[in-house]
């Protein structure tokens, strides 16, 4: 007889690159196949936080400004806490269901693979005291400790919901989950076989929103291109895209990247909506680029991509995408298509990954973020 495995109650919360605010889901998951959406919540920092948050991470480049800027930490730490239990405080009185676990991303500050630090905001024994649940956090540090690059987190979630979407939707393999947040990172999964050794890569390739949501934060009074309407209503400069294009290579997808990594000033002579454009076109070259080489480097074709993140609904990046891959016979879909609401599959995954990191699972891979073997992550955290 097989043992029905046990179906976890598990809330995720994801704040990402973009520092808007806090996505919540609440799923249940066995922590293997089985899965379901329960709710999905977002809420906007106020702008004194979103402020703080934005400031602050501008003032970290290296473990010495961690030192240097320790006490702002520590405030803006407690601060972000708090926020994220008045919406779990707010959610849980809301839904009928007794949470297990918590899985606590938090903000990220400072990522650098190479000298294993990432350090993101978020005080789990405090989260864990205040709302009385069981709280997974610190997620990237095992996997960094092991020589991994700390991201991607989400493959592994990806995995899931290929599988789900192959089945419910009869939709062919190879199949390539696009996250379009801050950053871009992509899941390709081969086939239907579980050999994950084998079958699944994932690999930050690009810039997402960051670029685009900065140019936008100096220059209006608003944090991202809704929709790319203002690159839509302005021109690429071509001369200094190609030059742009030619001047930056990654050398390998085997790295991590952060927001720091790109670097916007080779726009800043050009009219808020020329520049964009320009930003907006380069941003979609290095998408479309990146997956073009990883499906080569990996033998896998092109034939379905599935996008997710916030950088989805910016409709002038996408149409700019589709014309640099320039090939009719790749069909590229949002993940709503498929039942799934894309604003919230990281808020998903990070509850799913914190039922993983509590039954001892694997979270990340030597195909996914280059830890030596696949290993599980996350410190539990109960403090009351």
């Amino acid at each position: 007889m097989i043992m029905k495995k046990k179906i976890y109650t598990s809330l995720g919360l994801m704040s990402g690159t973009s520092m808007d605010g806090v996505d919540l889901s609440v799923i249940k998951s066995d922590g293997y196949d089985e899965f379901s959406n329960i709710i999905n919540v977002y809420r906007e920092f106020d702008n004194d936080l979103y402020k703080q948050l934005i400031d602050l991470r501008a003032k970290i480049s290296s473990t010495e400004d961690l030192k240097i800027h320790e006490s702002d930490l520590n405030n803006l730490e407690k601060k972000f806490t708090l926020f994220n239990v008045k919406i779990i405080n707010d959610v849980m009185q809301n839904i009928d269901e007794q949470i297990d676990l918590v899985g606590f991303h938090g903000q990220t500050i400072f990522h650098n693979p190479k000298i294993k630090v990432s350090k993101q905001l978020g005080d789990g024994k405090l989260l864990s005291s205040l709302i009385k649940k069981i709280v997974v956090n610190n997620f990237r540090q095992n996997d960094l400790n092991h020589d991994g690059q700390g991201a991607p987190l989400t493959p592994i979630f990806h995995y899931l919901i290929s599988k789900i979407i192959k089945n419910k939707f009869k939709t062919d393999y190879p199949i390539s989950l696009v996250n379009i947040g801050g950053i871009t990172n992509v899941t390709q999964i081969k086939n239907e076989s579980d050999n994950l050794s084998q079958n699944f890569f994932a690999y930050d390739i690009a810039p997402g929103n960051c670029l685009i949501d900065e140019w936008v934060r100096n220059h209006v009074n608003a944090n991202y291109d809704k929709n790319g309407n203002y690159a839509n209503s302005g021109k690429a400069d071509e001369l200094i895209l190609n030059q742009a294009i030619d001047n930056f290579e990654l050398k390998s997808f085997n790295n991590s990247l952060d927001v720091k990594d790109f670097d916007l000033s080779f726009a800043k002579g050009l009219s808020f909506e020329d520049g964009c454009a320009t930003l907006t076109k380069f941003t979609a070259f290095l998408i479309s680029n990146g997956l073009e080489k990883i499906s080569k480097k990996n033998n896998i074709s092109l034939n379905n991509i599935i996008l997710c993140g916030g950088g989805r609904k910016n409709i002038f990046l996408i149409k700019s995408v589709k014309e640099f891959l320039n090939d009719s016979s790749i069909k590229i879909k949002e993940i709503d298509n498929y039942n799934f609401d894309g604003n919230f599959i990281e808020s998903q995954a990070f509850a799913f990954l914190a039922i993983r990191s509590y039954l001892n699972l694997p979270i990340s891979f030597p195909t996914t973020t280059r830890c030596k073997e696949a290993i599980s992550g996350g410190e539990i955290q109960k403090n009351f």
